[in-house]
C-alpha cells in the first residue's frame, strides 16, 4: 500500500516558478516509477512528467518540455516537480501517482494517487 501527499501548489504570476512535492509512505515506493498528472478546468486529466525508480529515466509531456523538471529523493520518499516559466494554461490540479508496474504510469493508469494540489497561474 502506498499513500501520496502533494504540496507546494499556489497562485503565481505567468513566468514564475513553483516546486511541487509528493511525499509517500510505503516501503516499496522507492522502487516505483512515479508520475505527475494534471487536470485543468473543464479538461481531462493529462500526463505531465514521469521518473523511474532510480532517476535513470525522466519523460515529459511536450507541453512542459524545457520548462518542468522532475526529480526524486528516495531517502526521503519524495518526488519533486520543478515548474518554471509557468503559463496560464498550466493552471490545474496537479496529482502525483505511482504503481508497481511502470507501464501503468506511462499509460495514465497507476493505482495509487494523491489528493492533488492546486496550481493557478495568473496572466
Amino acid at each position: 500500500q502506498v499513500q501520496l501527499v502533494e504540496s507546494g501548489g499556489g497562485l503565481v504570476q505567468a513566468g514564475g516558478s513553483l516546486r511541487l512535492s509528493c511525499a509517500a509512505s510505503g516501503r516499496f515506493f522507492r522502487s516505483y516509477t512515479v508520475g505527475w498528472f494534471r487536470q485543468g478546468p473543464g479538461k481531462e486529466r493529462e500526463f505531465v512528467a514521469g521518473i523511474t525508480w532510480n532517476s535513470g529515466g525522466t519523460y515529459f509531456a511536450d507541453s512542459v518540455k524545457g520548462r518542468f523538471t522532475i526529480s526524486r529523493d528516495n531517502a526521503k520518499n519524495t518526488v519533486y516537480l520543478q515548474m518554471n516559466s509557468l503559463k496560464p494554461e498550466d493552471t490545474a490540479v496537479y496529482y502525483c501517482a505511482t504503481d508497481s508496474d511502470p507501464s501503468l504510469v506511462r499509460r495514465n493508469l497507476p493505482k495509487y494517487w494523491g489528493q492533488g494540489t492546486q496550481v493557478t497561474v495568473s496572466s
